[in-house]
């Protein structure tokens, strides 16, 4: 089985893509994990603001990966051409080191951002819930959060680093430089929301009012920061009254519409109104013509934000590539050996059943034993297997690392008859 990807990104993709994809997730991920009956074996879906990948593992890349874009264009509203003119596909050692990429922050719009940790834990954890993973996705996953762990504590590559929502900050920061006091609203109480909320109390940029659909959540996440909640029915005065504001809902559909945005501030004259979407798929339609007066940023508009804060971080990417390096090799290895985990199985059975034959032969002729006796022959012929077993097992899992194991898969084979359809244990003529 080798690992497979499909994917599409901020890079590759554009947002209309990459959120109708999110959007249709509940369509679309039992309809992927259906394909675990045929061509694929286990299947991961990293679904996140930024990107849509599917990780899988089969016996054919080239038709694992045309299921799987055939899967993505049944998405509701997502039209063939952009879809398949942007979305990539990795195999084999390809797809490990994307995924390493992506947990080191090396593949985020804000280079080095932490947030990627969080979201492949919850894409491992769902793919082990509903049993699509399995023991090649479940290592690789593991082996590439651990990469990202490295990355974080070795190099500074996340010291400087900002996420979407403190990108959005800095946005809000940048706009409202010469705005007194500004009134400053966030809607939405998740991680994107509160990170952002918390970015604007400790730069102290205004009057911060935090607004959800979840009163309570709202009113929570207010009073750890010391800003003001506002219940959701008043989001549209609340809105039409602001400076400047920030939406990062996990809304499954835009909530807001920039016509009634603008039908709203009509009477504010000549105050501008900012606001930024950081909502995946996005909390806010857009209008054809926006108001002179209002200006929407969303998700991939703030490229230009963070751009100014990736050179000080873009001193440290040699040194995560060194370390993605490493990990790409070390789980490469481990992939190679499973290849001589069927010798090693049916190795380890026959020297088993040669064994209980010979202690249950050995058992009848001390009939004397008692039970603690009988304990110490059984254990006594285990560990011989053990030992014996030790060195060609090391021995053929190295060889198999390095792919040169194909000559010992064979004598082991030969050696111990292992392909003769029965073999009798114990059946030396000097046993009686």
């Amino acid at each position: 089985m080798i690992p497979v990807l499909v994917g599409l990104d901020y890079q590759t993709a554009p947002l209309a893509v990459r959120e109708r994809l999110q959007a249709d997730d509940e369509h679309l991920l039992p309809l992927l994990a259906s394909l675990r009956h045929g061509i694929i074996d286990e299947l991961v879906v990293l679904s996140t603001c930024n990107r849509y990948e599917v990780f899988a593992t089969s016996e054919d890349p080239d038709q694992a990966q045309d299921a799987i874009v055939d899967c993505l264009l049944s998405a509701r509203d997502v039209s063939t051409g952009p879809l398949l003119d942007s979305h990539y596909r990795r195999e084999g050692r390809a797809a490990v080191r994307h995924l390493m990429r992506v947990a080191a922050g090396l593949e985020s719009l804000v280079l080095g951002e932490t947030q990627i940790m969080r979201q492949l834990t919850e894409a491992l954890s769902h793919a082990r819930e509903t049993g699509t993973s399995g023991p090649i996705l479940n290592r690789l996953f593991t082996a590439a959060l651990h990469t990202g762990k490295r990355a974080r504590t070795e190099t500074a590559i996340s010291h400087h680093t900002r996420s979407v929502s403190h990108a959005a900050v800095l946005l809000v920061e940048r706009e409202m430089a010469t705005v007194e006091q500004p009134r400053i609203v966030v809607v939405g109480a998740g991680e994107m929301a509160t990170l952002a909320a918390d970015a604007l109390a400790q730069r102290r940029l205004g009057d911060i009012t935090v607004i959800n659909r979840n009163a309570w959540r709202a009113q929570e996440l207010a009073a750890q920061l010391g800003i003001q909640a506002r219940p959701w029915d008043e989001l549209r005065q609340i809105i039409a009254s602001a400076d400047a504001v920030i939406t990062a809902t996990s809304a499954r559909q835009a909530f807001l519409r920039m016509d009634d945005i603008i039908t709203d501030i009509r009477e504010r004259q000549e105050r501008p109104l900012l606001l930024i979407d950081i909502g995946m798929p996005r909390n806010i339609s857009p209008a054809e013509h926006a108001g002179a007066t209002t200006r929407l940023y969303d998700i991939d508009d703030l490229q230009t934000v963070v751009a100014q804060h990736r050179m000080l971080r873009e001193a440290e990417v040699d040194q995560v590539e060194g370390i993605i390096n490493e990990e790409v090799l070390r789980y490469s290895h481990w992939l190679t050996s499973r290849r001589i985990v069927p010798v090693l199985t049916e190795l380890r059975s026959h020297a088993d059943a040669i064994a209980e034959a010979e202690l249950e032969r050995a058992l009848n002729r001390l009939p004397g034993l008692d039970a603690h006796e009988r304990d110490v022959v059984a254990q006594m012929a285990q560990r011989i297997v053990n030992k014996l077993l030790h060195t060609p097992t090391v021995t053929l899992k190295s060889r198999a690392a390095y792919g040169d194991h194909f000559d010992y898969n064979h004598a082991v084979r030969k050696l111990f008859n292992l392909d003769a359809s029965r073999h009798s244990a114990g059946s030396d003529a000097d046993d009686d």
